[in-house]
């Protein structure tokens, strides 16, 4: 009848960490540690909800409850990732206004877009463009119209 609410005593973001490969090893069990919570539980239950996603970066946003439970909520790999995955590239140009690492076409930045739609704080799809096209111009990547 009544829902007793936790309080949440902390907040963790974690960027860079693989989906199905999460381990008590650094960075997760230094962070995870720290605020009491049980490791060895969030790395099974991360691995298991990332299983269809190995290999590929799933920032997640950790919970911390004062009873040292936690929940946590996986988010879509960062626009500059999918955009490096789209240009077949390691990483983006350290000088993006002279050296230019690949190009993109318009149609593929809006795909980006609406995938990232729900992580991105935005309401428009147009919006969501604007900000995929300016991590591309930024990375050094060419976008076609």
């Amino acid at each position: 009848m009544f829902e007793i609410k936790k309080k949440v005593i902390k907040k963790i973001k974690i960027q860079k960490i693989y989906g199905g490969k999460a381990s008590p090893a650094p960075p997760i069990g230094p962070i995870l540690g720290s605020s009491g919570v049980n490791i060895m539980e969030f790395c099974k239950q991360y691995n298991s909800l990332t299983q269809n996603k190995i290999g590929e970066i799933c920032p997640v946003v950790i919970i911390v409850y004062e009873d040292k439970s936690f929940s946590f909520l996986i988010k879509k790999a960062p626009v500059s990732i999918h955009l490096l995955n789209v240009v077949k590239k390691e990483k983006g140009s350290k000088e993006s206004n002279r050296f230019k690492i690949g190009k993109i076409a318009l149609n593929e930045i809006k795909t980006i877009a609406k995938n990232k739609m729900e992580d991105l704080n935005c309401f428009s799809i147009e919006s969501a463009i604007s900000m995929v096209s300016g991590t591309a111009r930024s990375m050094g990547i060419e976008i076609i119209r």
